[in-house]
């Protein structure tokens, strides 16, 4: 499934939805492969950085470029993979994988001060200054037990948002 075909097998749908955990349903399968191909403009078989700039919801997303370096280069499988988070389906384990996951943009395994900072610059763009979100995060952190120097790991999201009613959901237009 490298060059985008243009269409899906049976095989090629179920591999698929093994390959997402069956978050999705063959139909909402078949609409994203339709919506992947619009976005793999010169069907190349998988979507460029600039190809999802395309999408003006997900330019306009002010976390878009933490979100380009966990999509650039995606194949269709791996596309599905990646929205599968937003899955109505999607455990909240799943969840939070994915939330730290954008956190993490080394891909280190762990969160710093500074990443949850440099996240929080991009949601709050102008609004606060660095001095005060500074301030705000480390009373937050503070707060949870943790420190400016803390290293937040998977099992820390999960300890604070696991808890939480988390809806990251997007909703799979089926023809």
């Amino acid at each position: 499934m490298g060059q985008a075909p243009s269409m899906l097998t049976q095989y090629d749908i179920e591999e698929v939805q093994e390959h997402c955990n069956n978050l999705f349903s063959q139909q909402e399968i078949v609409s994203l492969y339709q919506r992947f191909c619009q976005l793999d403009r010169n069907a190349k078989g998988f979507i460029s950085a600039d190809e999802f700039l395309s999408v003006p919801e997900f330019a306009m997303n002010p976390l878009s470029q933490r979100l380009l370096k966990m999509v650039d280069g995606l194949n269709f499988k791996d596309f599905v993979a990646f929205l599968s988070a937003f899955s109505a389906k999607a455990t909240i384990q799943h969840k939070i994988e994915f939330i730290f996951r954008v956190y993490d943009s080394d891909s280190n395994g762990k969160v710093s001060f500074n990443d949850i900072l440099e996240v929080l610059r991009d949601l709050s763009g102008s609004f606060l200054s660095d001095k005060q979100r500074e301030q705000v995060l480390s009373q937050v952190l503070a707060e949870t037990g943790y420190t400016k120097e803390s290293y937040l790991m998977l099992d820390d999201f999960i300890k604070v948002l696991g808890s939480s009613d988390l809806k990251i959901e997007v909703e799979v237009p089926v023809d």
